[in-house]
């Protein structure tokens, strides 16, 4: 199974890949230009610059260089300087050169697949117009993103400019790429310290956004450095001691490195916190907090997320300086979902599941329980009904959560059951159905759950097993996210979620 990017293969080298020079560019042979002038009327002597006589051009061939400068400079029977034809022959070259650097990127194939308007409806910007380095352009084009999405549109020229960034948009719509891309911009490579930290609520995202940074700038010469909790703090300890520009992780593991004195922040000038509504949760928030004091007072923050409580509020006022806001949600689901319920008793969900799993086109699914013990259950039953089957919880040690995430994404198991550890920003395009084994409590887990699916506006499917008791927990979801969750027909048209 495909492991794709975040973001959707590109088509083609971009812009102009390829071009050739414009059929008015003719070579020159230097010995032309004494000739040229000359028939300008510039009756100027010229230093002689060879013993034997220059050989003089065929007429028809200096003539049609002199229409063409005319036509270019309008010049007529004026007098033109070696300066501007000089120009003007640099110009065009510089132009063919530009593009010739895409003609050898390894570019994955296009993705044919339908996108909503989540991320094709943008200005129409490529990613050239921000004056990028081209290094790090070849690594955004060979990881097949053709142009920006609209919060990558919104994000990258601000970030840019040093401003802090408070921007809200929808999950799977091209968030971190709207980070990655001007940190890894703006990083020193000749200059050996940590000058950016990526702080991510756990410890899967911190492995997928390293990832997705190593891709994006394997043509520069910048150390990007990953540490989250579970893992060997002595092998952190050691890896910190070697050259470390970008650091990415969970806020708990690097405020004890930054305590220990082994990860100096001193010279960090960017702090991005991707689902920063839960890096502000109580969980979090002290150790973010704590980080910052370890920081220059100049520093740099950039926060994303899908959803932003009142505690964003308050610490932007605390923190940031004139933030630029951004928000994409002027409605909260994604256009490519489709919402079901199916109402059900407890013990009918098993089986429910079952026909699900026999009539639907499954590509990949993550299926959501509510509890630990709940997830164990249910994987074992699904395993049973003869069908593959991984999952996943906080009370894993941290290498077997590190093997199922990473077989699960390469498409080992068709299945993952799961609980809400993997809402948020866990990006794997295969997944194209979400089943709320167990209904969630509150809208903002509702709306990270089936962001798992239909990633990068491309088309999903959500099914809400309901209990006589979530009744009012179904009612009041939609009213806070303005969706609709429709009862399940007994057939559902697979164009609605299969691509």
């Amino acid at each position: 199974m495909n492991n794709r990017a975040r973001y959707p293969p590109g088509i083609g080298a971009g812009r102009g890949a390829g071009m050739n020079t414009g059929p008015a560019f003719q070579s020159r042979a230097p010995q032309m230009q004494y000739v040229q002038r000359n028939q300008l009327g510039q009756q100027q002597s010229q230093p002689n610059y060879h013993q034997q006589p220059r050989p003089q051009p065929q007429p028809h061939f200096a003539d049609h260089q002199h229409q063409q400068w005319a036509r270019r400079h309008q010049i007529g029977n004026t007098e033109v300087s070696v300066d501007e034809v000089e120009k003007t022959v640099q110009s065009e070259a510089v132009d063919s050169s530009s593009q010739a650097w895409k003609a050898g990127l390894n570019i994955p194939p296009p993705d044919t697949r339908y996108m909503t308007e989540d991320v094709t409806l943008t200005k129409g910007n490529d990613f050239e117009d921000y004056f990028l380095k081209r290094e790090l352009l070849m690594g955004i084009y060979e990881k097949g993103f053709e142009r920006p999405s609209p919060i990558q549109e919104e994000s990258i020229p601000i970030a840019l400019t040093g401003s802090d960034v408070l921007a809200r948009a929808k999950n799977g719509t091209g968030k971190t790429a709207a980070f990655c891309i001007p940190a890894l911009e703006k990083i020193e490579q000749d200059h050996n310290v940590i000058q950016v930290v990526i702080l991510v609520p756990t410890r899967e995202l911190a492995l997928q956004t390293s990832q997705v940074c190593k891709e994006l700038g394997k043509h520069l010469k910048i150390q990007v450095m990953v540490t989250t909790g579970g893992t060997s703090l002595k092998d952190d300890i050691m890896r910190l001691y070697q050259p470390v520009h970008l650091l990415v992780g969970t806020p708990g593991r690097i405020l004890d490195l930054t305590k220990k004195g082994i990860c100096i922040l001193k010279d960090c000038s960017m702090l991005i916190m991707d689902e920063a509504d839960k890096l502000l949760s109580p969980e979090f928030q002290p150790s973010v907090e704590q980080l910052i004091r370890f920081m220059p007072a100049s520093r740099q923050i950039l926060m994303f997320s899908a959803t932003f409580p009142v505690t964003v509020k308050d610490f932007k006022e605390r923190y940031l300086q004139k933030p630029y806001i951004i928000n994409l949600m002027n409605e909260l689901t994604l256009k490519g979902i489709t919402q079901f319920y199916a109402f059900v008793e407890e013990r009918q969900k098993v089986h429910c599941l079952n026909t699900l799993f026999s009539k639907l086109q499954i590509n990949q699914s993550i299926i959501f329980c509510n509890s630990v013990n709940r997830v164990e259950l249910l994987a074992k039953k699904i395993t049973e009904l003869g069908y593959s089957c991984f999952y996943i919880h906080a009370k894993m040690l941290q290498d077997h959560r590190n093997r199922v995430f990473h077989d699960f994404r390469n498409g080992a198991c068709r299945n993952l059951v799961c609980t809400d550890l993997f809402t948020r920003g866990i990006d794997i395009q295969a997944v194209n159905v979400v089943i709320n084994f167990d209904f969630p409590k509150n809208s903002e887990t509702y709306l990270h759950r089936v962001g798992r699916s239909g990633r990068f506006g491309h088309l999903g499917l959500a099914v809400n097993l309901i209990t006589y008791e979530d009744r009012f927990n179904l009612y009041r979801i939609e009213q806070e996210l303005g969706t609709e969750i429709r009862q399940i027909p007994p057939h559902i048209d697979q164009a609605i979620y299969c691509q």
